[in-house]
């Protein structure tokens, strides 16, 4: 018997027909009885695609293939089913740890393995309560006229950082380790290539088009930045003076 129910992300209602009730527990956060906007359903072949994907891509890397459970890759399809769909919204998903001080949202970007989520626990620790964990690993981004809004999922990364809400974008950064801690603003066409490396990107050509479109008025919409941190306590200072200057 298939799972049903429906999720709001990003100002939309997905309804969702999964294969395991795990899923919805997964969900819980952002469940709603509210209309949906469009339907998506995971399949046993959706599944089967995510273990190969993995399989590959383990091979590439030197390792050895992940033992993932069905229910596991059942949500990594989904998410892929969804954030396809939201394009038609001008929202992408974006790989980065997301935390907002007093409503305004940073986002810090990087490759695996830098230390964007060591970075962003920093600010947690010095702003308090003001710092609220937007997404550790996989916000979504709707990109309009009026700017960008990063909005939670429940993607949230191996430390499940995140908040069902929505905040205005300040800035994107992108996160570097060095000795010592100082940020630049940086140009469009710097940030770029991360930004297009960190974006969710369909296989089909249209899709693809669509989000290179989307990161290219992301990079026009916000205020771009590099950081070189050593992730010293003091880094979260020196990033959010950076940020707002």
């Amino acid at each position: 018997m298939r799972v049903s129910f429906r999720i709001a992300l990003a100002g939309q209602v997905i309804g969702v027909s999964a294969l395991y009730e795990q899923t919805r527990t997964f969900c819980k956060n952002y469940l709603t009885d509210a209309p949906a906007s469009f339907e998506v359903a995971v399949t046993p072949a959706d599944i089967a695609f995510e273990r190969e994907k993995n399989d590959r891509e383990a091979a590439v890397e030197g390792h050895a293939p992940g033992n993932f459970s069905d229910e596991y890759l059942e949500t990594l399809a989904l998410y892929r089913k969804i954030v396809e769909r939201l394009l038609e919204w001008d929202t992408l998903l974006f790989h980065g740890s997301c935390i907002s001080v007093d409503s305004k949202a940073y986002l810090f970007t990087a490759k695996s393995g830098t230390g964007k989520s060591t970075h962003t626990q920093l600010w947690k620790k010095w702003f308090g309560e003001r710092a609220v964990f937007i997404n550790d690993d996989k916000p979504l981004l709707k990109i309009s006229a009026q700017g960008v809004t990063v909005y939670g999922t429940p993607w949230d990364g191996k430390h499940h950082r995140s908040t069902n809400t929505s905040c205005p974008l300040k800035a994107v950064c992108i996160l570097t380790r060095n000795t010592e801690n100082s940020i630049q603003r940086i140009d469009k066409k710097a940030a770029l290539p991360m930004l297009c490396q960190q974006s969710y990107r369909p296989c089909s050509p249209i899709g693809a088009q669509k989000t290179l479109a989307l990161v290219d008025r992301l990079g026009s919409s916000v205020p771009l930045y590099r950081l070189g941190c050593n992730m010293e306590p003091e880094a979260a200072l020196v990033a959010y003076h950076g940020m707002n200057q």
